[in-house]
């Protein structure tokens, strides 16, 4: 009986390192990684089967002797074999190195830790861990490549966008010396969008004509880029030249729509263009296919009726109305382009309200300081479209808000 229960234990004692050998075979397969030892004074040399893998050697062939191990290695990392190989057997705790070794004709990554085996004269071998890292470091060199090209695109769309929004600087006027008029007061925003991509075609104009009135106007050319770009300033020239000759908003936006068809081919456009009469305050103005100002009035906000105008570029023979709007003494006028109210994230009609409540609270004795209050207000730069706004407040005869000039009545 007591050989039966000797018998057994034995069985199971190597049933246990069976089932130990075959979770450690899988242990070094999931880790990509195994085991070796090296004998200095026999030669003896002892490899796990995932050694043979990891080099793509035949376990019929042996292992590689240590003085053989160099021939494997890629020659431009054969110093930090040696360099590895002298610190293990100089040492006593175990130290690590990186090379590259061939394989099949391509090149692995291996990462060997060894430390030696010590006998009371000192190491008589070198035990090692060998693993193949190869897919790690292929992921950290293409993790490393996408940041890089990362970088150069946001280099890139920095540069972009600083030599547009240059661009639009030489094309526009300065936001910040508007035209000084009497009883007017006129404030710009030029607000681009977050996204280089986007930059657009929206632009203003606010400029004394020959006659004496003021010429405002306000629009916003289809695309985004260089593109955009370079088609506002051919329409928004084209609209500077003729201005000069006096005639009424609908018939510039008669010749406008003429040179989008014939000469901007695949090009819309919306835009406002009006005459402020700075003396009698009439504002005579049409519009094709923009969004109707906004007038606030004695702390009321609303839109404007708008004359009728299709879209520059649509169509051709259908001519724009004019329309005639009196402001008064304290009234505040603001045009606008849409990348104002629309967002991607909310309906244009919430914009609308929100620029309307904003709107209200601007003073017409501080327009710089209430439109940048105004922007805040609606939500801050708009990241997919540009922004343009003009605001011109009506001043009494000493500059002050709600007083009448001499002889005018509402």
């Amino acid at each position: 009986m007591v050989d039966v229960i000797g018998a057994a234990g034995l069985l199971g004692q190597e049933s246990d390192a069976e089932m130990l050998a075959v979770r450690l075979a899988h242990a070094q397969r999931l880790g990509n990684m195994g085991w070796a030892e090296w004998h200095l004074h026999t030669g003896e040399t002892i490899w796990s089967d995932q050694v043979y893998t990891i080099f793509g050697r035949d376990p019929g062939e042996g292992p590689i002797a240590l003085s053989h191990l160099a021939k494997h290695v890629e020659p431009a990392d054969v110093a930090a074999l040696d360099q590895l190989l002298c610190s293990a057997v100089q040492g006593v705790e175990p130290v690590q190195a990186e090379f590259r070794i061939r394989r099949g004709g391509e090149l692995r990554d291996v990462r060997m830790v060894l430390e030696p085996l010590m006998a009371p004269g000192g190491p008589i071998g070198l035990h090692g861990v060998i693993q193949d890292i190869t897919g790690r470091r292929r992921a950290e060199r293409m993790m490393s490549e996408s940041r890089r090209q990362l970088l150069e695109a946001r280099e890139q769309a920095a540069e972009e966008r600083h030599v547009m929004l240059a661009l639009r600087e030489a094309i526009l006027p300065d936001p910040a010396c508007p035209p000084d008029l009497r009883h007017t007061r006129i404030a710009v925003r030029y607000v681009p969008a977050e996204k280089t991509a986007n930059l657009g075609g929206d632009w203003f104009e606010a400029a004394p004509a020959p006659d004496g009135r003021l010429l405002l106007a306000i629009g916003d050319v289809s695309g985004h880029g260089l593109p955009a770009i370079a088609r506002m300033a051919q329409l928004r020239h084209a609209l500077v030249g003729l201005a000069m000759t006096g005639r009424p908003a609908n018939r510039l936006l008669d010749w406008l729509n003429e040179l989008v068809l014939h000469q901007l081919k695949d090009t819309t456009a919306t835009a406002i263009i009006g005459h402020l009469d700075p003396e009698t305050r009439v504002f005579a103005w049409s519009q094709a296919g923009h969004m109707a100002p906004i007038l606030v009035r004695d702390g009321a906000a609303g839109r404007l009726d708008q004359p009728k105008g299709v879209l520059l570029g649509a169509t051709s023979g259908r001519p724009y109305e004019l329309a005639t709007t009196r402001l008064l003494p304290g009234d505040l006028l603001l045009m606008f382009t849409d990348g104002l109210v629309e967002r991607r994230t909310r309906d244009i009609d919430v914009g609308l309200d929100l620029a309307l409540a904003a709107a209200r609270d601007v003073p017409g004795r501080d327009l710089e300081a209430g439109l940048d209050r105004l922007l805040s207000d609606i939500g801050g730069p708009n990241p997919e479209d540009d922004a343009c706004l003009l605001a011109v407040g009506i001043l009494g005869p000493e500059g002050g808000e709600g007083e009448d000039p001499p002889g005018v009545r509402p």
